[in-house]
């Protein structure tokens, strides 16, 4: 073992943080802002096997290309002369076909399904984050979204996972109380969903008492190399040293990666979300609304509601035609819920680390022999946390690793 230090404290770093820890690693995890408002906290919450498809889909460049005349639509690319876009673009356009999809749904499973099992783990070492494992609901309202979902399902159901196909009436038995406008559903039983604003604060001080250094406004400014190894690093105007080093560093990490001298190709997707008050408890199950692209999560008191995937370079700037789309979607599915449009400082929105195929970036830099990859998950950071720790851990440990990391190799861009 020896000394590692993480940057980032998203849910990925922290994972590394937590199984790295047990593993006996003296760790210190780095993080640019006060750990209050990542990427982690905005999540819709869910844990997802059935996201098998990874965003680098067949169909989705011509999606893609009708939704980028309609800013309430749930994909946009910003159109620019940026570099790094064109290049994202253009890998993004040689990944989505049928070969790559075929190809990538075992892994995907396979890596949520560890996921689900540590969150399992984690819910009886941490303590009460939410965890509920009622799965998710794929709601549709039109007959060829109803095509797509159960052709879906029956693939999920050939690659093991506990799906079953619903009529209107079995939707609403499954929650009587909640007022449903649909044609059908697909009920992902293998899902789960859980409150990221209450599991990322009980995992920080969870790690803290256990004498993990967590060193908040602490953004990495240099990186030094010596014979194909990191040598040193700066961060919150001091340098520091470890063994080994973990770049966990969400759609920030390209960034981090060039004062290295690496290329990790990942664009930031710009996604929005807020909270409802349920004061009737109606609602117990997650849902996606599948022709909008929101995301529904019941959370304690409150339900999240979430959407829209925006490939642009990080900003702040808040676009409220975006948000409406996902305030307007949602009676056409949930009458009886009619949220008004919420003021800004009501908006959270957070940028997910996304790859140009779709797939997550995990194991060792051949570059530099000290350094372990960690991040472009997209959507799914949230989902794929504990399972990505757990194999940072066995990366660094040198232990046969849990699930093949093949398909996710930080090197495959090289």
């Amino acid at each position: 073992m020896g000394k590692v230090i993480i940057i980032g404290g998203g849910i990925i770093g922290l994972s590394s943080a937590y199984y790295l820890h047990k593993s006996g690693w003296e760790v210190t995890v780095l993080d640019k802002g006060e750990l209050t408002d990542n990427c982690s906290f905005g999540n819709a919450g869910m844990i997802v096997p059935s996201h098998f498809v990874p965003l680098a889909a067949p169909g989705m460049v011509e999606k893609g290309l009708r939704w980028m005349f309609n800013s309430k639509s749930p994909f946009y690319v910003k159109p620019s002369l940026n570099p790094a876009l064109i290049s994202w673009g253009l890998k993004f356009l040689k990944s989505a076909n049928q070969r790559h999809l075929d190809n990538s749904a075992q892994p995907l499973i396979d890596i949520s399904l560890l996921s689900k099992h540590l969150y399992q783990e984690l819910a009886v070492a941490l303590g009460n984050f939410g965890l509920q494992e009622n799965g998710i609901l794929m709601l549709f309202k039109t007959g060829h979204t109803g095509e797509e979902e159960l052709a879906m399902s029956k693939e999920a159901r050939k690659l093991g996972l506990d799906v079953v196909d619903l009529s209107p009436e079995e939707c609403r038995a499954l929650q009587p109380d909640l007022e449903l406008d649909v044609m059908g559903a697909v009920h992902y039983r293998c899902d789960a969903h859980l409150s990221p604003n209450v599991l990322l604060p009980m995992l920080t001080r969870y790690l803290e008492g256990q004498g993990v250094q967590i060193k908040r406004n602490h953004e990495v400014t240099h990186i030094s190399k010596t014979g194909g190894r990191i040598s040193s690093l700066t961060a919150g105007g001091k340098e520091h040293t470890a063994d080994r080093y973990v770049l966990a560093g969400g759609s920030w990490s390209p960034g981090i990666a060039k004062q290295a001298g690496l290329n990790i190709p990942l664009m930031p997707g710009k996604g929005y979300s807020f909270m409802v008050d349920d004061v009737q408890k109606n609602m117990h199950i997650a849902a996606l609304l599948c022709e909008a692209k929101v995301a529904v999560t019941p959370m304690g008191e409150q339900i999240r509601f979430g959407g829209t995937m925006e490939i642009d370079q990080i900003n702040s700037r808040i676009n409220r035609n975006r948000v409406k789309g996902i305030v307007e979607s949602i009676p056409r599915y949930f009458p009886g819920i009619q949220p008004a449009l919420p003021a800004d400082k009501d908006i959270w929105f957070g940028f997910r680390p996304c790859s140009p195929d779709g797939l997550p970036y995990i194991g060792s830099s051949t570059k530099l022999g000290n350094l372990v990859i960690a991040t472009g998950h997209g959507m799914m950071g949230l989902s794929l946390g504990p399972a990505t720790g757990k194999l940072v851990q066995e990366v660094l440990d040198e232990e046969p690793n849990s699930i093949n990391i093949t398909p996710f190799s930080v090197n495959r861009y090289l």
